[in-house]
């Protein structure tokens, strides 16, 4: 399960998730009554999948799931665990944002089922937090997740951020040991992705900010890789104990997506819900199923998919997968030093994993 709380106290310039701030609710409890609301939803769903398995993984993404009562976190999982049953071992995980917690909040998530907190760092660097528009202070996410630790949390995940403008390699290199000297169990790290519409792109667009350079892009990656070693990467941007549940996604797993704009994925269809909260509250106080739009996948759709997404992982593609054009790919790729063959599987190397994007479409093509 994807349960998805849309709210921000106040919006990243970077960021185009499907997240809104108080303004833009157009008032009314939305908020206050959201737990009950996505719990509405969670029945719906059950009623569905009727003959559905034990849910195996729950994440509570966002906006800012830790922006609600720790309270209300733990009866949205109680609910999904009353309909549909969490599997015995079942990993469940909340985001938050540092800043957004304190060890009371956290001893009761931890009390109430969760067992896996990711938190947003991106930086440890004054400057860079100002640029990419974060509220909390350099040092609050290494304090939150010894926090989470002490609460008793079995996986503790900080994520960063490189290539903001303005950030120089120093800068890098003091984020990545800041989230190391918290000893977290998992650490994500992604390039800056301008994105049209965000404050950010704006700032971009006008020549007030320079656009994220790619050589320094990747100069950043190959720092991650040195730091993070230790961990073991698993994806291309994750290193660390694997998210089970994100997993689920690039290995082409069934999921619900629960919310205001969520996705769902169940046997070759995919649907999608309504975007704002006041919609998604409308059809489900009527009675009245969410989804705005769905698709089937055929079979080459989904063989393609595969192809994009299980690249990316450290375990590698299937060969069975690809038509003679993508096999003769992989050949060019081994020798250019992009690929390695494990057994059956295509496997990026490092170089691959800086080239991903373009050695997947030779693949696909």
């Amino acid at each position: 399960l994807y349960l998805h709380v849309p709210f921000c106290a106040s919006r990243c310039g970077y960021c185009d998730f499907n997240t809104y701030v108080g303004s833009e609710l157009g008032g009314g409890g939305l908020q206050e009554s959201y737990v009950d609301t996505a719990i509405a939803e969670l029945r719906l769903a059950r009623q569905v999948l009727a003959d559905a398995p034990q849910v195996e993984t729950v994440f509570v993404g966002g906006g800012t799931p830790t922006l609600l009562p720790a309270a209300d976190l733990v009866r949205l999982l109680a609910a999904a665990d009353d309909l549909f049953g969490l599997a015995p071992g079942a990993e469940v995980s909340t985001e938050a944002n540092p800043d957004s917690v304190d060890e009371r909040y956290l001893a009761e998530l931890r009390a109430g089922g969760f067992t896996r907190v990711s938190f947003g760092m991106q930086s440890a660097v004054s400057r860079v937090l100002q640029v990419l528009d974060r509220t909390h202070t350099p040092g609050r996410a290494q304090a939150a997740a010894k926090e989470a630790v002490a609460a008793g949390f079995e996986q503790v995940s900080l994520d960063l951020i490189y290539g903001t403008p303005g950030e120089t390699d120093d800068d890098w290199r003091a984020s990545l040991d800041a989230a190391l000297a918290a000893a977290p169990t998992h650490v994500s790290a992604y390039a800056l992705i301008v994105e049209q519409g965000t404050r950010l792109g704006a700032q971009v667009a006008r020549g007030v900010l320079p656009a994220p350079d790619d050589d320094v892009l990747a100069d950043r990656y190959l720092l991650a890789e040195q730091a993070l070693s230790g961990l073991g990467w698993y994806e291309v941007s994750n290193w660390g104990s694997p998210c089970r549940h994100n997993l689920g996604y690039w290995r082409g797993g069934d999921w619900w997506g629960i919310g205001p704009g969520a996705h769902s994925h169940v046997g070759g269809v995919r649907w999608w819900n309504v975007k704002h909260p006041k919609a998604y509250a409308e059809r489900l106080g009527a009675g009245v199923s969410p989804g705005a739009g769905r698709e089937v996948l055929s079979a080459e759709d989904r063989r393609v998919e595969r192809i994009l997404l299980e690249l990316r992982l450290r375990e590698g593609l299937p060969l069975s997968l690809l038509e003679p054009a993508g096999r003769a790919a992989v050949e060019r790729h081994v020798e250019d030093g992009s690929l390695v063959l494990a057994g059956d599987r295509a496997v990026l190397t490092l170089r691959g994993r800086l080239l991903a994007d373009a050695v997947v479409r030779d693949l696909v093509d």
